[in-house]
Parts: structure tokens; C-alpha cells; sequence
């Protein structure tokens, strides 16, 4: 199958290391949190990483099933919340996400149809499904 997309970033050093893309445009510095013994720093971490391109990549989702239907609303937004729990399984960590949707200038019920197909649709969570525990919040 072609590809519509696809992005390279290389990491080293682990947490304690950078991400970047072979032409540059992309490049952090990354840290482990404070929260895993760490120290406090401005870089960013694998978790806000995934926390900001879920939320891009849903919110794009939504706007497009709304706009493909001709949705009238205002704006929307997506905050992603994503944590590090233990995995009772293996003694490792897993991740869990919370995301809080708004769309602005509909209805409860609106918002929660629209809501249900751009998880349906955004490839995040699909990729993620069965896998990762996403609990969704509707305003």
C-alpha cells in the first residue's frame, strides 16, 4: 500500500536525549519528568510528544467529520492528558490518555456524535485501540 504520509524522527540518548527530523524542522531536546527521577528541565518528554500529536491528529479528525457533513460551530480543541501507569503485567509502565473535547457552537448531543466518529476515524487511536485505555470527556 502507498503511503498518503509519512516522517522520520531519530531519537538519541533515550530520554535523556533529542528527537529530529533528517532536515532539521523538527528538533527537541527530550528529558525524563521529574516525576521519574529526573531533573527539572525545559526539554520534553516521549509523553508530551504523543500527548501533542494525538490531540493535533483527533482534532483534525473532528473538524473534518464536521465539515464533511457541514456542521456549523465555532471552534474546537482537544486536550490530551497522557500518564504512565504500572503494568501489572510484566512489572513494566503502560500509557493511559484522557482526552477533553469542545466544540463551541453545538449541542450536547452533536458534540458527542461528532466526537464518536473522529475517534472512529483518527488514526491515533486506532493505532491504539484495544491497547491503550482512552477515556474521552465531551463539553
Amino acid at each position: 500500500m502507498k503511503p498518503l504520509y509519512e516522517t522520520t524522527i531519530i531519537n538519541t540518548g533515550g530520554r535523556d536525549g533529542s528527537v529530529y527530523s533528517p532536515d532539521n524542522i523538527f528538533n527537541l531536546d527530550v528529558a525524563k519528568p521529574a516525576a521519574l527521577g529526573g531533573e527539572v528541565t525545559t526539554a520534553s518528554n516521549p509523553e508530551q510528544l504523543f500527548a501533542a500529536g494525538y490531540s493535533a491528529c483527533f482534532n483534525s479528525a473532528l473538524e473534518l467529520q464536521l465539515d464533511k457533513d457541514k456542521v456549523e460551530y465555532t471552534s474546537s480543541e482537544v486536550i490530551a492528558t497522557v500518564a504512565l501507569y504500572p503494568d501489572k503485567k510484566d512489572g513494566g509502565v503502560k500509557l493511559g490518555v484522557k482526552l477533553e473535547v469542545t466544540i463551541a457552537g453545538v449541542d450536547q448531543a452533536v458534540a458527542d456524535e461528532y466526537v464518536h466518529k473522529a475517534h472512529n476515524y483518527c488514526p491515533y487511536s486506532k493505532a491504539i485501540n484495544g491497547n491503550v485505555e482512552v477515556e474521552i470527556t465531551v463539553k
